[in-house]
């Protein structure tokens, strides 16, 4: 039972005490929290190097996005020209970024929690610190949905606030 678990561990390092191999029982959990510990503070490095990936992201997605905007001109400039308002098309390309961020974070996240179900099974040594929790998954959902928001803001301002003629004459 699992009440005696402590009294037997107690009883394994008395047995071994004065022996040239002492034992130290512990729970596996522990073992592993050990284990982590001796690398020094992982966390910190994993968070470093997840904000640094973040990062390089966003930049990537600012440029695609001010890009595929850019090369849009002259469809804004029609949008404009039928009566849209300046800020309606801000709206149109924001939410457009946003969902395909979204979409890309669901094809990640399905793809990442899969690849690590299949590869790394329950009953692995130290699975409780690779295995990657819901509460990771629904963290990193207003992550994305920022990257779209912070990648389309400026650029989609920026062209629908450009004179229609001027837009009109664009060639991109």
């Amino acid at each position: 039972s699992i009440d005696y678990v402590a009294q037997i561990a107690k009883d394994v390092d008395a047995i071994f005490r004065n022996s040239p191999t002492q034992t130290r029982t512990e729970a596996e959990q522990a073992f592993d929290m050990d284990a982590v510990a001796m690398f020094g503070n992982v966390k910190a490095f994993l968070l470093s190097i997840s904000l640094a990936v973040l990062f390089a992201t966003l930049l990537v997605s600012a440029t695609t996005v001010a890009m595929s905007i850019r090369e849009r001109t002259r469809e804004v400039a029609v949008l404009r020209a039928m009566g849209f308002l300046p800020n309606t098309i801000v709206i149109l390309f924001v939410a457009e970024t946003v969902i395909l961020c979204l979409a890309g974070w669901f094809l990640a996240s399905a793809g990442t929690y899969s690849i690590f179900k299949l590869l790394i099974p329950d009953n692995a040594p130290m699975a409780i610190f690779i295995k990657i929790k819901v509460a990771t998954f629904l963290a990193s959902l207003p992550l994305a949905g920022a990257v779209g928001v912070l990648s389309a803001v400026v650029p989609s301002y920026r062209v629908s606030r450009m004179n229609i003629v001027q837009g009109l004459r664009h060639i991109g």
